[in-house]
């Protein structure tokens, strides 16, 4: 039976391609529930960006203590899942992995720890240390824009940049 000698430790990709595609449907599906859970919150949206790192989303509203750990748990359960589901159940595996318990904890704490580590330092920091109003905002743009994201603005987040700022969008980002 494979996986059930001690010294069985050996990984073999079965198929690359399918490999490559699990990444990218892991990733994305990653990437797709946090998305998920911020069109959950129900606040309105003042814009958006698109950078090397992943979708980011910039709301007038600060979130509750219990949805960043709500949201932030909830993504890396499914990242977990999926990891699990994909490497260690009866479906088809690009990888022949053991299936030892400790093998299976290893594989699937550091993919989720390679996922989710980026999100739960952005919980910590926004647990303990609060922003509000424009300072959050502000902040939140300087982040996005210091990942080389491109960033949208919704009619919403012009009237605000306007309003609160003195200033359009590409004045802020130059200022900033």
């Amino acid at each position: 039976m494979p996986g059930t000698s001690a010294n069985n430790l050996s990984v073999h990709i079965t198929n690359l391609l399918g490999l490559i595609g699990f990444v990218v449907l892991w990733l994305g599906l990653v990437e797709c529930t946090k998305l998920l859970l911020k069109a959950f919150r129900n606040d309105p949206l003042l814009g958006w960006s698109i950078g090397p790192f992943g979708l980011s989303t910039l709301f007038l509203s600060t979130p509750s203590a219990r949805f960043i750990l709500f949201s932030t748990t909830f993504q890396t359960l499914v990242s977990g899942i999926i990891l699990y589901l994909g490497l260690f159940s009866g479906l088809p595996s690009p990888l022949i992995l053991p299936h030892n318990l400790p093998v299976i904890i290893v594989v699937v704490a550091l993919g989720t720890v390679l996922t989710s580590f980026g999100d739960w330092v952005v919980a910590l920091r926004d647990l303990y240390f609060p922003l509000w109003g424009e300072a959050r905002i502000l902040r939140n743009i300087q982040y996005m824009r210091a990942s080389w994201a491109t960033i949208h603005f919704t009619p919403l987040g012009l009237s605000y940049l306007r309003e609160h700022f003195g200033s359009n969008p590409a004045e802020l980002l130059q200022a900033l």
